[in-house]
């Protein structure tokens, strides 16, 4: 029996993809000396035991080589004081930490100061999906701000801070 392959319109996936909500990071490394990042919405929790969290970068992407190469990174979890962070890494430029406050982890990997969460991780697979790469890592640091985590959706950015609970 023969397979049936069936193509969801890109159209279509865009819309759906606008429905969900997820939380902002930039994800960090060092390249030598220079220090390296780029926005990321596909992160996750994979795990608590142990502490297992998945990231997805473009191929493409300039920061994708150097993430490749690393052993360690850092995923930054901006809060709602970091809209210039998330324009400037969002962004090609060539150095988006000029002016930028942070500090490296324990591994060195670049901690953005005002995140709302901050973990140090590191590498233990790279899994090529298509026209990302999907880095599975083991948190090694982790550390939590009082700020006010920032969410996404529909092309938005929204206060994580001023959601209405349901129930």
């Amino acid at each position: 029996m023969s397979q049936l392959q069936h193509t969801v319109d890109l159209d279509l996936m865009k819309q759906v993809n606008r429905q969900f909500v997820t939380g902002v990071t930039v994800i960090t490394t060092m390249d030598g000396d220079t220090p390296k990042g780029l926005a990321v919405n596909a992160f996750a929790s994979i795990s608590l035991d142990p502490p297992t969290v998945m990231v997805c970068v473009h191929r493409t992407s300039n920061t994708h080589d150097c993430l490749f190469r690393a052993d360690h990174l850092a995923i930054n979890i901006l809060s709602t004081a970091q809209m210039d962070v998330v324009a400037k890494f969002a962004s090609k430029s060539d150095d988006k930490f000029a002016g930028l406050n942070w500090r490296p982890g324990p591994s060195g990997s670049p901690l953005i100061d005002l995140s709302s969460a901050q973990m140090e991780v590191e590498i233990r697979e790279r899994l090529q999906a298509s026209t990302h790469t999907v880095f599975i890592c083991r948190v090694l640091h982790a550390a939590v701000s009082e700020q006010t985590p920032m969410i996404y959706s529909a092309g938005k950015f929204f206060d994580g801070g001023s959601l209405d609970p349901l129930g």
